[in-house]
């Protein structure tokens, strides 16, 4: 029995071997890739930032009680036109030393995009003695630029991400109660238009320089906009917008950035020693070294006492220190720590040694001392 046989045209061969390319290509770096626009951004598409000086008012008698802020209120009544007493003999009234009112610096991020009358979220943080802006009010408040234009203007009620609460022996607090939030309480009143064309190119930046993670950008922009793309430096990668997209910028932008690409990036070590935290990069690799680490613990205690003198001598009464010292060395016995090829094999390897977090800071720092770790080590 003759078997069937497939006969293909070099044409169908071409498509197939194509596909099989392109499934191995996803296969390897599917997992790996991530967006154009997630590790980039358009020249020339900047924020700007705003700040502004205003008062919050209405707070439960957790607001400033300083001669500042007093001053600071009265001087917004006076601009209000209100000449009462309470303001013309500030120090005696007990009007402003109520505790309910609050002077504050705002901030905010005007985006490239933002036009006039659209809203942007604003912070704002207590300037005086103020325990906590919970419950206050922002009262209008010009937001300027670095220019000393006015951008935008803020008011509304304040949402704080904590509380403090106590009385006269005891208080107990939860973040940071004195800096809070007003989603959308500025709104635009002048724009700062960002321009990302220039002469009918883009420049794409990268968050985190790097020429491979370049070259491969301008290489997954041509493959899908043939030569349309160069890279400048490791930061800065060049795009000429094709005839039939210039009426369209827009959307060739997009475009650019749903496309993905394998980004690449250097061995890091990072270490926090408040928290004792190690993070370690993928490409972290150490030579062959041998490591021996124990921790040496000292407890010293004091324990004085009291000699009493006998009946009818002439002797005192007299305290005698007694001091306890204990020593103890932990034992750690020389290990040889084998060249690491993933973080995986770091980790099991180092963990083999039975170290702590702590105790991997200091192992880091002498690797990276004795030039076994081929990586930059960042503590912060």
């Amino acid at each position: 029995m003759t078997k069937p046989v497939l006969v293909l045209s070099r044409l169908q061969i071409r498509k197939l071997l194509a596909w099989i390319s392109i499934a191995l290509l996803s296969t390897e770096a599917g997992a790996q890739t991530v967006r154009i626009k997630d590790i980039t951004d358009f020249e020339g598409a900047r924020p700007n930032q705003l700040y502004g000086f205003g008062l919050v008012v209405g707070l439960g008698n957790t607001g400033g009680r300083s001669q500042f802020t007093q001053q600071v209120a009265a001087d917004m009544l006076q601009r209000m036109s209100v000449n009462a007493k309470a303001v013309r003999e500030l120090q005696i009234d007990p009007v402003f030393r109520s505790g309910n009112i609050s002077a504050v610096m705002v901030t905010a991020e005007l985006g490239p995009f933002a036009r006039k009358g659209s809203r942007i979220d604003v912070t704002v943080s207590a300037l005086d003695d103020a325990r906590s802006l919970q419950g206050g009010v922002l009262l209008l408040t010009p937001l300027r630029g670095v220019d000393g234009e006015v951008y935008a203007v803020a008011q509304g009620p304040v949402s704080v991400g904590g509380f403090v609460a106590g009385g006269r022996a005891a208080t107990a607090q939860q973040n940071f109660p004195t800096v809070g939030r007003i989603p959308g309480g500025a709104i635009v009143e002048a724009e700062a238009r960002g321009e990302i064309v220039c002469n009918g190119r883009l420049r794409l930046l990268l968050k985190k320089p790097d020429f491979t993670t370049a070259q491969a950008i301008a290489r997954a922009i041509n493959q899908k906009f043939p030569e349309a793309a160069i890279t400048l430096d490791a930061g800065t990668v060049e795009v000429t917008i094709p005839r039939d997209k210039r009426g369209n910028v827009v959307g060739f932008a997009g475009e650019i950035g749903l496309l993905e690409v394998a980004p690449d990036a250097v061995a890091v070590v990072v270490i926090n020693e408040r928290t004792g935290t190690v993070v370690a990069g993928q490409h972290v690799k150490i030579s062959t070294v041998a490591v021996a680490h124990g921790n040496l613990t000292i407890v010293t205690a004091e324990n004085p006492e009291v000699s009493q003198p006998l009946p009818f001598s002439r002797g005192q009464t007299t305290v005698v220190p007694r001091t306890q010292l204990n020593v103890t060395e932990q034992g750690g016995g020389l290990a040889v720590v084998e060249q690491s090829v993933t973080v995986a094999e770091l980790a099991r390897a180092l963990n083999a040694l039975g170290v702590t977090p702590r105790d991997l800071i200091a192992i880091f720092q002498a690797l990276k001392a004795a030039g076994a770790l081929h990586a930059e080590l960042i503590i912060e």
